[in-house]
């Protein structure tokens, strides 16, 4: 079996007809506003935190960001299944598409470094939590790295 006929064989699913055909807002739009919301409970969490460690807001001591973590986990999480759902729905074209090969590779890299921020930031003991060079810059390629990914998801309803 190729890669194209299991793209195809997911797409055929039941599940993956019914979710693309229905006329039910229980179905497609249901799952792409889950999508939504988790993207937005996402980055939203990561955004807030990577302007702290960028100056912002500096009143808010950083430490009281370090729960923003869990709630980064739940939107990605959200993201995540409610992102495979939509795929099944349109396996053939999503997988075979550069953009949305670029688009989990951009994400990969965005969940890397809210890994490295938070053992650089939060869990370097001998080190004041927003000192020095390092937690600006992997707050401000957080930033960007969200934007791009944010960008070539938008940009595949167009390609």
């Amino acid at each position: 079996m190729t890669l194209a006929d299991a793209l195809a064989w997911i797409e055929g699913t039941a599940f993956a007809v019914t979710l693309r055909e229905s006329a039910s807002i229980w179905a497609y739009p249901t799952v792409l506003t889950l999508h939504t919301i988790g993207l937005a409970v996402l980055v939203g969490a990561s955004t807030a935190l990577d302007l702290r460690l960028l100056g912002c807001a500096r009143a808010i001591p950083v430490a009281a960001f370090a729960p923003s973590f869990r709630v980064m986990w739940i939107g990605f999480w959200i993201n995540a299944v409610s992102g495979v759902v939509l795929f099944t729905a349109e396996a053939t074209t999503k997988g075979s598409s550069a953009t949305f090969v670029w688009k989990l590779g951009i994400i990969a890299l965005c969940v890397v470094n809210m890994w490295v921020i938070r053992r650089v930031v939060f869990e370097r003991p001998a080190a004041p939590l927003d000192a020095g060079a390092l937690p600006k810059l992997l707050a401000a390629s957080s930033l960007a790295l969200w934007v791009i990914a944010i960008a070539l998801g938008r940009w595949m309803a167009y390609a």
